[in-house]
């Protein structure tokens, strides 16, 4: 059976995205994204091995699933840095089904208040992301030790930093390919080692082909 891919607009903002339009297949992935999926119609998802059904989903960070039927939706994608679940969860009970609508309630919501030591660690690990990025330096950018880093993040951001590099760096490679730069282009500027690691990881986090979606989605304006 032929792979159906996913087709439609995309808004990028640094913490979170927004893709409307009509999905393809997935396989079963999980990301770090907490992820609203709206429709008209029911959707069909299966999460934490249960199928659900519903006009309305939260996917919470990390979670495995995968939408079993193509249609028409709304997916937003959010940082679980910028913004907790439970907020979400209230975002969703009465989101507008209106693209520019939806990114102006959430732009409303209140957002997460960090330790300001995991924000100069964050702050670090985005001026180095597409070179080597390395925990001891951004410890050393925060006064911290290693070990409180590491600690830092698992409360407040819920990834190592080795795994939230490989998300920011997925953002940032998708960004370029819709911007119009090839896989290749796209990969070496954002710090993976080629094209194939790059397909790999957008695979495994958003269960999509990268070659065979990312040429039918565009950024919106």
């Amino acid at each position: 059976m032929t792979e159906r891919h996913w087709q439609g607009e995309v808004w990028l903002a640094r913490d979170h995205a927004l893709f409307a339009g009509i999905n393809g297949d997935t396989r079963e992935h999980a990301h770090y994204a907490h992820q609203l999926l709206l429709a008209q119609t029911p959707l069909r998802v299966r999460l934490a091995g249960q199928v659900l059904e519903a006009r309305r989903l939260l996917v919470p960070s990390l979670q495995a699933h995968r939408v079993e039927a193509s249609q028409s939706l709304l997916a937003l994608y959010v940082e679980p840095l910028a913004f907790d679940s439970e907020v979400l969860g209230q975002l969703l009970e009465d989101a507008p089904g209106e693209p520019e609508a939806l990114l102006g309630r959430l732009a409303r919501l209140p957002r997460r208040r960090l330790d300001r030591r995991v924000e100069k660690a964050l702050e670090a690990l985005d001026e180095q992301l597409v070179a080597r990025v390395e925990a001891e330096r951004l410890a050393r950018c925060a006064s911290l030790s290693l070990s409180q880093l590491e600690r830092l993040f698992a409360v407040q951001v819920g990834l190592s930093v080795r795994r939230l590099v490989l998300w920011r760096r997925l953002y940032l490679a998708f960004a370029l390919a819709l911007q119009g730069r090839s896989l290749t282009e796209a990969a070496h500027h954002a710090g993976f080692a080629d094209a194939a690691h790059l397909s790999r990881s957008v695979r495994s986090l958003l269960g999509i082909r990268a070659g065979l979606s990312l040429p039918h989605l565009r950024l919106a304006g």
